[in-house]
């Protein structure tokens, strides 16, 4: 652990994601100094009394170079430790580590290889070169290799793209009809598209903290019940010594430094996981964190420098869960109002499906500001089922890339490569 009785000054570059909240209750609760820039006002991370001070910032995707400006402008003023990616910023500060170098504690490894991973394509190529095992994969350019490429059941991918979107499960030739024409909607096949055989399993998720090419903690958790655009509402720990291994061939190939989680599958005919997405950051780490396993301290001590010994294993068998998931989880899925009223009853009695499993995204025993959103979820869930599950599927948060923006910022003449 980071000595306890040194209290760091932390930067977040954005404050929207559930990734970014968690790792604030975490600092908060260490002690540390916690700043958040967001463009949005209200963004999930305002709403933490771990958090001393707010910073509205220009949108990563629009204005990359504004962000990053910000960003520099922000380390001027003030004298801060670390700044901590929790989404996508990783991609810019990895292309532009020159302007940051010496400035504040970082942990990123080259871009190239963060570049790699961050494409679903990429990554792919990397599992092939690795021999390491997922789902039976076609890689297309146009709608005829598509055409082509398809089988049922299948999933589409679009190599750039987080929290499920750009993602289509296809099953029949409706399905595929639905979309080719959103695909169409697109200059989609600016980039390159993956068709993935359509696995059935238990979905799992794994984090891990390299320090230059070397695993120094791992945490790995199944879905128990779905929340979201492809999150989950409630989670358990689970020991993968397989899928700690694909992460240490990963992390060693790429000599990967900093935070790297992956997604997989676990057939329901076969033991082997089956790794199907990678994102080149933390997710969502209090489970890890109730199992044991302190990444986001982790990753500060690699961010300062150090060289941290390995973690032991993480606790299996630990129950998070996220309430504001379950319940627009619930009213994506059709649910109706005595549904949803029923699910408020089980979070807050922490009784049937959530017996003996904490939550990880809304603490409001330990941060009271935190009831604010999980209230005005709960209330539109109630309100307008119908319009939860518009607000479920839409937004397309600034703070995410699309194509256009990392094409910018992978340019010879990006602005951000060197300091004004």
């Amino acid at each position: 652990m980071t000595d306890p009785a040194r209290k760091l000054r932390i930067l977040i570059p954005e404050g929207a994601s559930t990734s970014a909240r968690e790792a604030i209750t975490i600092l908060g609760l260490a002690g540390h100094h916690v700043e958040v820039c967001d463009p949005s006002p209200w963004c999930l991370s305002r709403y933490s009394r771990f958090v001393r001070k707010f910073h509205r910032c220009p949108g990563l995707r629009h204005d990359p170079e504004g962000f990053l400006g910000f960003i520099e402008q922000l380390l001027k003023q003030a004298p801060f430790d670390v700044l901590l990616p929790t989404h996508e910023q990783g991609f810019l500060f990895a292309r532009a580590e020159a302007r940051l170098k010496g400035r504040v504690g970082l942990a990123l490894p080259r871009f190239d290889s963060y570049r790699l991973v961050h494409s679903k394509a990429g990554f792919s190529r990397l599992l092939d070169q690795l021999g390491l095992p997922q789902p039976p994969t076609r890689i297309v350019t146009s709608e005829s290799e598509l055409r082509d490429a398809i089988r049922f059941p299948s999933v589409i991918k679009t190599s750039v793209g987080t929290a499920s979107r750009g993602i289509w499960f296809v099953r029949d030739d409706a399905d595929f009809n639905i979309a080719l024409y959103e695909l169409g909607a697109t200059d989609t096949f600016a980039d390159e598209l993956l068709v993935q055989d359509l696995v059935t399993g238990t979905t799992e998720k794994a984090q891990s903290v390299f320090c230059f090419g070397k695993l120094v903690g791992f945490h790995a958790y199944r879905q128990v019940a779905p929340g979201v655009g492809g999150g989950e509402a409630i989670k358990e720990s689970v020991s993968r010594p397989q899928v700690r291994a694909y992460l240490e061939a990963i992390g060693e190939m790429l000599a990967w430094h900093g935070a790297l989680s992956v997604d997989y599958v676990v057939p329901i005919d076969s033991p082997v996981p089956l790794l199907i997405d990678c994102n080149p950051r933390l997710v969502e780490p209090l489970n890890a964190f109730r199992a044991g396993t302190d990444l986001v301290d982790l990753l500060l001590r690699v961010s300062l420098g150090e060289t941290p010994q390995p973690l032991p294993e993480s606790r299996a068998g630990v129950r998070t869960h996220l309430a504001m998931q379950a319940l627009l989880g619930h009213a994506s899925r059709g649910g109706t109002r005595r549904d949803i009223l029923v699910e408020c009853g089980d979070l807050l009695k922490t009784s049937g499906p959530y017996n003996a499993s904490t939550e990880e995204l809304t603490p409001v025993q330990l941060d009271w500001l935190s009831a604010v959103p999980l209230a005005m979820t709960a209330g539109l869930t109630l309100v307008s089922p119908k319009l939860a599950r518009t607000v479920a599927r839409g937004g397309f948060g600034a703070h995410l890339l699309d194509l256009k923006s990392i094409r910018k910022i992978e340019r010879e003449d990006f602005a951000g490569l060197h300091r004004p």
